[in-house]
């Protein structure tokens, strides 16, 4: 017995700390970061507290109901009678509440559901704009500006300021995508040939994962994007630094890692603003040391990762469209040394 007590008391702690957990999150859409999450939460939370008090009512009701019409006695199995005209009534008028009263609780949640809907359609008149394309497996992200030289493109990783409406553009180069950040916003998918739009308002500055929404292919599950919200000030420094070219080589194994790049496979496919690389199949890599991740989210950024991403990627994501390397040690090297210092 005290066995078993012991037992149950775990099992409620284990469950009451795993509905706390679940509450917070860098994905987790119970943890709004952002207005129009805020909303529907509201309107979630609404839902379930009334459900759940109309179901336990009316699980309570029949459990009253079954108890204190046991038929425990011979009488008991006796032909149901009609009951006096006083009882009809009072049941009459009790059904007639109970369904008065659910039509009042619908008539209220469609208000409520209205009004959210309205809410998420307001569209603020300017906003900044972002490009979002959906590759297999990875996100290119550029950041739009009427200067052509200010256009920023990144990989992986959505930067946006907090408080402020941001404009997200969707579209596709290969298959069905789905964007998706639980805290902030909800699933919009990304369809080839067709763009679409969304607007993000994160109004709490934090680093959120977003994750591909939508079966893709093999490494779907490896489809990550880290959304990073910064303050205004912390936003307009971060992009002013993404502005800017690749860091210049300056002493001779970066310089002979750049060589080593621009001569290599790696350009066909990557772009390093600043240099002769313009290949547009992978992921920009201008400011790749800056990233906190490689493979959308597969890995941490650190040197071992990257050594293994390059020399041996299928190995760490099966499918993924970059090619092995077998470089020689010396020249791995001197590679890892020159990407480390896109910062």
């Amino acid at each position: 017995m005290r066995r078993s007590r012991r037992l149950h008391g775990v099992a409620t702690c284990v469950v009451l700390v795993s509905c706390v957990v679940a509450c917070h999150g860098p994905q987790n859409v119970l943890d709004p970061a952002g207005s129009p999450n805020r909303i529907v939460n509201r309107l979630f939370w609404s839902m379930l507290v009334v459900s759940a008090t109309v179901w336990i009512g009316v699980v309570g009701a029949a459990l009253w109901g079954a108890l204190t019409r046991r038929r425990t006695t011979r009488e008991d199995l006796e032909p149901v009678v009609d009951l006096p005209n006083d009882d009809k009534q009072r049941q009459t008028r009790l059904v007639g509440a109970l369904i008065a009263g659910t039509a009042l609780i619908l008539l209220l949640f469609l208000v409520f559901d209205f009004t959210v809907g309205r809410a998420l359609a307001e569209h603020p008149n300017r906003a900044l704009t972002i490009e979002i394309i959906g590759h297999q497996w990875w996100w290119e992200i550029q950041y739009v500006d009427a200067d052509p030289s200010k256009i920023v493109v990144d990989a992986n990783e959505l930067h946006i300021p907090a408080g402020e409406p941001v404009q997200v553009t969707l579209s596709s180069r290969d298959v069905i995508h789905s964007f998706w950040v639980p805290n902030i916003i909800g699933k919009r998918d990304l369809i080839p040939g067709y763009t679409s739009s969304i607007f993000l308002d994160a109004d709490r500055p934090g680093t959120y994962r977003a994750q591909c929404a939508e079966f893709c292919g093999v490494e779907h599950a490896k489809m990550a994007l880290t959304v990073i919200v910064h303050s205004r000030a912390d936003f307009t420094t971060w992009l002013a630094a993404q502005r800017a070219p690749a860091t210049e080589p300056n002493d001779s194994s970066t310089k002979e890692g750049q060589r080593i790049f621009l001569a290599g496979p790696c350009s066909s496919c990557h772009s390093i603003t600043g240099t002769a690389a313009y290949g547009t199949i992978g992921p920009d890599l201008t400011h790749l040391a800056s990233r906190k991740t490689i493979g959308a989210g597969a890995l941490a950024n650190t040197r071992g990762n990257l050594a293994g991403w390059v020399v041996d990627p299928q190995s760490l994501k099966p499918g993924v469209r970059m090619p092995s390397n077998q470089l020689a040690p010396k020249d791995l090297l001197a590679l890892l040394d020159y990407l480390e210092s896109l910062k």
